[in-house]
C-alpha cells in the first residue's frame, strides 16, 4: 500500500513538473480597482484616489517562463490640492493600457503563484478637471495623450481563477504644461477568469 501511494506522489509531481515545461496558451478576462498617486515636484499635493479597469490578457509560455500581453480600459484619477489645500483639481483619465509583461508561475494542480514584471504603455481617450481657469493657486493642466509606466506585480491562480495585486510605476511625466515632473503611479488589485 506505501509502494502505491508512493508511486501516485511520485507520478503526481512529475505530471506537475512537466506540464510547467509544455507550451500552454491562455486567455481570459480581467478586471479590478485601482489607486493612483499623482507625484511632483511642484507646489501642490496629490491625494490617492480610485479608479476601475476591465479588459482582456493572454498568456503563453512554456519552461515556467511566461509572457503576458494585456490590453484593458482604465479610469484613473486624482485630486490636485493647492500648497495650502483651499483648492482642488479634480483630474480624470479614461485610457487605453496595454501591459506586456513577462513572469514566471509556481505550483502544481491548478494552484500556482506567479510573479510578473514588465513595460505599460497608456494611451489617454479621455480626460476631464473641475480646475476651468488659472487662479493664483491652482490650474489646469496639459495632459499627455501617451505615457509609459512599469508594472511589478505577484498574483495567484487557483483553477480558472486569478487574483493579483499589482504597483505600476509612472516613467514618462503627464503633463505638456502645467503640471511639470508629474508622474501618475497606481496600486492595482485585480481578478481575473480564464476563458481558455
Amino acid at each position: 500500500m506505501k509502494k502505491i501511494l508512493l508511486f501516485a506522489v511520485l507520478i503526481g509531481i512529475s505530471s506537475a513538473a512537466f506540464s510547467q515545461v509544455l507550451p500552454s496558451v491562455q486567455v481570459g478576462l480581467r478586471g479590478g480597482a485601482n489607486l493612483s498617486n499623482f507625484s511632483t515636484n511642484n507646489t501642490f499635493s496629490s491625494e490617492n484616489t480610485a479608479g476601475y479597469f476591465i479588459g482582456l490578457y493572454s498568456r503563453f509560455g512554456a519552461g515556467g517562463i511566461h509572457a503576458q500581453p494585456e490590453i484593458y480600459v482604465a479610469g484613473k484619477n486624482a485630486d490636485l490640492k493647492s500648497a495650502d489645500g483651499s483648492e482642488t483639481n479634480e483630474v480624470r483619465f479614461t485610457s487605453i493600457d496595454v501591459p506586456v509583461l513577462l513572469g514566471t508561475k509556481i505550483g502544481a494542480a491548478g494552484v500556482g503563484v506567479r510573479l510578473q514584471t514588465g513595460p505599460v504603455v497608456s494611451f489617454v481617450l479621455d480626460q476631464s478637471q473641475s480646475a476651468n481657469q488659472a487662479t493664483s493657486k491652482i490650474f489646469k493642466g496639459n495632459f499627455k495623450d501617451q505615457n509609459f509606466a512599469w508594472q511589478f506585480g505577484l498574483g495567484l491562480d487557483i483553477g480558472k481563477l486569478g487574483a493579483d495585486l499589482r504597483y505600476e510605476l509612472g516613467l514618462t511625466d503627464v503633463a505638456k504644461e502645467g503640471y511639470q515632473d508629474s508622474k501618475l503611479s497606481l496600486f492595482t488589485l485585480g481578478l481575473s477568469y480564464r476563458l481558455f
